[in-house]
Protein backbone atom coordinates (compact mmCIF):
# COMPACT_ATOMS: atom_id res chain seq x y z
CA UNK A 1 0.00 0.00 0.00
CA UNK A 2 0.93 3.70 -0.62
CA UNK A 3 0.87 6.24 2.01
CA UNK A 4 -1.70 9.07 0.93
CA UNK A 5 -0.37 12.19 0.40
CA UNK A 6 -0.13 14.87 3.38
CA UNK A 7 -2.97 17.52 3.32
CA UNK A 8 -2.97 20.76 4.22
CA UNK A 9 -6.31 21.77 5.49
CA UNK A 10 -6.07 25.16 5.63
CA UNK A 11 -5.45 25.31 1.99
CA UNK A 12 -7.53 22.20 0.76
CA UNK A 13 -10.91 23.35 1.61
CA UNK A 14 -13.40 21.05 -0.73
CA UNK A 15 -16.09 24.32 -1.11
CA UNK A 16 -15.85 27.50 -0.03
CA UNK A 17 -19.11 27.07 2.31
CA UNK A 18 -17.98 23.44 3.55
CA UNK A 19 -15.58 23.84 6.62
CA UNK A 20 -13.31 21.36 8.17
CA UNK A 21 -12.31 20.56 11.79
CA UNK A 22 -10.01 18.04 12.35
CA UNK A 23 -10.10 16.13 15.95
CA UNK A 24 -8.31 13.08 17.66
CA UNK A 25 -9.96 10.75 20.76
CA UNK A 26 -8.35 7.18 20.41
CA UNK A 27 -8.74 5.20 17.28
CA UNK A 28 -9.91 6.91 14.51
CA UNK A 29 -11.95 3.96 13.15
CA UNK A 30 -14.53 4.78 15.86
CA UNK A 31 -15.06 8.48 15.39
CA UNK A 32 -14.77 8.21 11.67
CA UNK A 33 -18.26 5.96 12.10
CA UNK A 34 -20.23 8.11 13.86
CA UNK A 35 -19.29 11.43 12.12
CA UNK A 36 -19.79 9.55 8.71
CA UNK A 37 -23.39 9.03 10.07
CA UNK A 38 -23.79 12.87 10.73
CA UNK A 39 -26.25 14.82 8.68
CA UNK A 40 -24.49 17.52 7.31
CA UNK A 41 -21.45 15.60 7.30
CA UNK A 42 -19.41 15.85 3.78
CA UNK A 43 -16.74 13.79 4.50
CA UNK A 44 -14.44 12.11 6.82
CA UNK A 45 -11.07 11.10 6.45
CA UNK A 46 -8.88 8.76 8.71
CA UNK A 47 -5.11 9.63 9.06
CA UNK A 48 -2.51 11.18 11.20
CA UNK A 49 -1.65 14.95 12.89
CA UNK A 50 0.89 16.39 15.36
CA UNK A 51 3.86 14.63 14.80
CA UNK A 52 7.38 15.35 13.60
CA UNK A 53 7.77 12.86 10.81
CA UNK A 54 6.53 13.16 7.37
CA UNK A 55 4.57 10.72 5.88
CA UNK A 56 4.58 8.13 8.66
CA UNK A 57 2.58 4.84 8.18
CA UNK A 58 0.12 3.38 10.47
CA UNK A 59 3.15 0.89 12.23
CA UNK A 60 4.74 4.02 12.83
CA UNK A 61 2.25 6.04 14.48
CA UNK A 62 1.03 2.93 16.70
CA UNK A 63 4.70 2.51 17.58
CA UNK A 64 4.05 5.76 19.66
CA UNK A 65 7.74 7.81 18.15
CA UNK A 66 5.99 9.92 15.83
CA UNK A 67 4.26 11.84 18.04
CA UNK A 68 1.21 11.79 15.81
CA UNK A 69 -2.43 11.38 16.74
CA UNK A 70 -4.76 9.51 15.16
CA UNK A 71 -7.49 12.12 14.23
CA UNK A 72 -10.10 12.71 11.75
CA UNK A 73 -10.71 15.32 9.54
CA UNK A 74 -14.13 16.18 9.28
CA UNK A 75 -15.77 18.49 6.52
CA UNK A 76 -18.95 19.16 6.98
CA UNK A 77 -21.80 22.05 6.04
CA UNK A 78 -22.24 24.52 8.80
CA UNK A 79 -26.06 25.19 7.44
CA UNK A 80 -26.78 21.21 8.11
CA UNK A 81 -24.77 20.86 11.14
CA UNK A 82 -23.11 23.20 13.72
CA UNK A 83 -19.93 23.15 14.73
CA UNK A 84 -20.90 22.60 18.30
CA UNK A 85 -22.95 19.22 17.45
CA UNK A 86 -19.67 17.50 15.76
CA UNK A 87 -17.40 18.85 19.28
CA UNK A 88 -20.67 17.21 21.24
CA UNK A 89 -20.22 13.81 19.46
CA UNK A 90 -16.75 14.20 19.76
CA UNK A 91 -17.01 14.57 23.90
CA UNK A 92 -19.48 11.72 23.46
CA UNK A 93 -17.36 9.14 21.85
CA UNK A 94 -14.18 9.15 23.86
CA UNK A 95 -13.07 9.79 28.05
CA UNK A 96 -12.11 13.18 27.65
CA UNK A 97 -10.36 13.02 31.00
CA UNK A 98 -8.09 10.02 30.28
CA UNK A 99 -4.44 11.09 29.14
CA UNK A 100 -3.08 9.08 26.05
CA UNK A 101 -5.53 6.66 26.90
CA UNK A 102 -8.68 5.00 25.56
CA UNK A 103 -9.83 1.73 26.59
CA UNK A 104 -6.80 -0.64 25.35
CA UNK A 105 -5.31 1.39 23.27
CA UNK A 106 -2.48 3.43 25.06
CA UNK A 107 -0.06 5.85 23.87
CA UNK A 108 0.26 9.59 23.06
CA UNK A 109 -1.19 8.31 19.17
CA UNK A 110 -4.49 7.98 21.05
CA UNK A 111 -4.68 11.45 23.16
CA UNK A 112 -7.68 13.85 23.20
CA UNK A 113 -7.10 16.86 20.90
CA UNK A 114 -8.25 19.54 19.05
CA UNK A 115 -6.73 20.92 16.35
CA UNK A 116 -7.33 24.58 15.48
CA UNK A 117 -7.00 26.16 12.17
CA UNK A 118 -6.92 29.78 13.84
CA UNK A 119 -7.10 32.12 17.37
CA UNK A 120 -11.16 32.14 16.57
CA UNK A 121 -11.31 28.54 16.33
CA UNK A 122 -9.21 27.64 19.29
CA UNK A 123 -11.15 29.84 21.20
CA UNK A 124 -14.48 27.80 20.21
CA UNK A 125 -12.86 24.94 20.99
CA UNK A 126 -11.70 25.48 24.66
CA UNK A 127 -15.10 26.64 25.22
CA UNK A 128 -16.39 23.42 23.75
CA UNK A 129 -13.55 22.19 26.76
CA UNK A 130 -15.22 24.17 29.31
CA UNK A 131 -18.73 23.39 28.60
CA UNK A 132 -17.81 19.62 28.60
CA UNK A 133 -16.24 19.48 32.03
CA UNK A 134 -19.51 20.02 33.69
CA UNK A 135 -20.25 16.15 32.76
CA UNK A 136 -17.22 14.95 33.95
CA UNK A 137 -15.97 14.74 37.41
CA UNK A 138 -12.10 14.44 36.69
CA UNK A 139 -10.20 17.50 34.68
CA UNK A 140 -10.71 17.34 30.92
CA UNK A 141 -7.03 16.92 29.26
CA UNK A 142 -7.77 17.30 25.90
CA UNK A 143 -5.11 19.86 24.15
CA UNK A 144 -5.77 22.51 21.64
CA UNK A 145 -2.46 22.61 19.74
CA UNK A 146 -2.17 24.53 16.16
CA UNK A 147 -3.27 22.15 13.00
CA UNK A 148 -0.01 20.98 11.01
CA UNK A 149 0.25 18.85 8.25
CA UNK A 150 -2.80 16.03 7.99
CA UNK A 151 -1.17 12.96 6.57
CA UNK A 152 -3.97 10.97 5.65
CA UNK A 153 -3.87 6.81 6.90
CA UNK A 154 -4.22 4.73 3.64
CA UNK A 155 -7.14 3.32 2.37
CA UNK A 156 -8.12 0.40 4.30
CA UNK A 157 -8.47 2.38 7.27
CA UNK A 158 -10.94 4.75 5.71
CA UNK A 159 -14.68 4.27 6.63
CA UNK A 160 -12.98 0.89 8.60
CA UNK A 161 -16.29 0.44 10.65
CA UNK A 162 -18.67 0.07 7.15
CA UNK A 163 -16.54 -2.07 5.13
CA UNK A 164 -15.82 -4.09 8.62
CA UNK A 165 -18.89 -5.33 10.08
CA UNK A 166 -17.99 -8.60 11.38
CA UNK A 167 -14.53 -7.19 12.88
CA UNK A 168 -14.47 -7.78 16.78
CA UNK A 169 -13.01 -4.47 17.07
CA UNK A 170 -16.30 -2.59 15.73
CA UNK A 171 -18.53 -5.02 17.28
CA UNK A 172 -16.97 -4.45 20.74
CA UNK A 173 -15.60 -0.90 20.85
CA UNK A 174 -17.26 0.97 17.71
CA UNK A 175 -20.54 -0.25 18.50
CA UNK A 176 -21.24 0.99 21.72
CA UNK A 177 -20.03 4.04 21.02
CA UNK A 178 -21.90 4.82 18.25
CA UNK A 179 -25.09 3.29 20.20
CA UNK A 180 -24.23 5.92 22.69
CA UNK A 181 -23.53 8.75 20.26
CA UNK A 182 -27.26 7.99 19.05
CA UNK A 183 -28.83 8.17 21.78
CA UNK A 184 -27.46 11.15 22.44
CA UNK A 185 -28.01 13.05 19.42
CA UNK A 186 -30.64 11.07 17.67
CA UNK A 187 -31.75 14.02 15.93
CA UNK A 188 -27.90 14.07 13.82
CA UNK A 189 -26.79 10.86 13.38
CA UNK A 190 -28.79 8.37 11.20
Amino acid sequence: MTQAQPQNQQKSQPHTHHRTITLANGCFWCFDAVVRRARGVIDAVSGYIGGHVDNPTYHQVCSGTTGHAEAVAVTYDPDMIPEHVILGMFFTTHDPTSLNRQGHDVGTQYRSAMFYQDQDQKERFQRAIDQAQQFYDRPIVTTLEPLSTFFPADNVHQDFYTRNPGNGYCSFVIDPKLAQARRQWADWIQ
